[in-house]
């Protein structure tokens, strides 16, 4: 029988971390991030982090397992994912599996797209025009070989950008199509997700909130700790939202007050991007939250459905 797994997901700054935490103390659970940058080390405000009390309020897993200057792939996410589920659970606790990077979510849940293997050349090329032309230039390129793909994935996010070309260049399939096989049905565990949702002003004004009191916690001072590391960041770290805007302020390009607007933006995009992805996930029950839902109350209705 396969092993029950709770999910809380949604778009960035919707609620969740608070949320969840609530759900682990009343049912006995901790909690498995599903956030491709919180399992960096020393990435702390950017990624919205659990903070030291909340992590020992309740127990996480997969937070600060590797440094920012290695790669990190959803291969290795699903694996340290599996890992710590059978831990839990073989403790004889519940999981909440709790974030926001859908490719992670949909791997968990439903397996890895199986694609075909790297193409060094054309990654060497790929590369070769970012550093000439700007992401931007190949997420356009993107759009117009795959529109759907292009849809979900930020033009700043040249990881994904360059999967889904070579893909489509070596296949000459998009990867939007070729993924569909995730959306056959079948679970790798027997799972209950909770979509967190808010109409789109109020996600936006928690995103515009959220930016501003990273900046105020430090946000600056963190990403120049990160750049005088000795190990310099892998692609993906610098490409995180956030850090990729302050290292480009950091290393003259736009000014600060250009920079936490640009962050805004791009965060707010982020978050469309994510409503896409979320609405692949069917099964989900969805939770639509007022400006004025507190914790406690997203935690009863929650609650009351998994009692249902």
């Amino acid at each position: 029988m396969p092993v029950q797994l709770n999910l809380l997901v949604g778009c960035t700054a919707v609620g969740k971390t608070e949320a969840s935490l609530r759900l682990a103390e009343r049912f006995d659970a901790e909690i498995v991030s599903v956030d491709s940058m919180q399992v960096y080390r020393r990435m702390d405000i950017g990624t919205a982090k659990p903070s030291p009390d909340e992590r020992r309020r309740v127990r996480h897993h997969l937070i600060d397992i590797v440094e920012p200057g290695e790669a990190f792939s959803v291969g290795r996410f699903v694996e340290h994912a599996d890992a710590a589920i059978a831990d839990v659970t073989g403790r004889g606790k519940t999981v909440w599996a709790v974030g926001g990077t859908a490719l992670y979510i949909k791997a968990l849940v439903q397996g890895l797209f199986d694609g075909p293997p790297a193409d060094p050349s054309f990654r060497s090329e790929f590369r070769r025009r970012v550093a000439a032309e700007g992401p931007q230039a190949l997420h356009a390129k993107l759009a117009a070989v795959d529109p759907h793909a292009a849809g979900r994935i930020h033009p700043n996010d040249t990881r994904r950008i360059e999967r889904a070309l070579e893909v489509h260049h070596l296949t000459g399939t998009p990867i939007s199509e070729l993924q569909r096989q995730w959306d056959q049905g079948r679970t790798r565990y027997d799972c209950r997700m909770f979509l967190l949702a808010r109409d789109r002003e109020d996600q936006n004004h928690r995103i515009n909130a959220r930016v501003k009191q990273m900046f105020e916690a430090g946000l600056l001072e963190e990403v120049r700790r990160l750049l005088d590391e000795p190990v310099p960041l892998s692609q993906q770290a610098r490409q995180a939202l956030g850090y990729a805007e302050v290292i480009d302020c950091l290393t003259g390009g736009p000014d600060l007050d250009k920079t936490i607007e640009l962050i805004k933006i791009h965060t707010r995009r982020f978050a469309k991007s994510q409503r896409t992805w979320f609405r692949s996930f069917q099964n989900a029950c969805r939770i639509d939250l007022a400006p004025d839902t507190n914790a406690e109350e997203v935690v009863a209705r929650i609650s009351e459905k998994l009692q249902g």
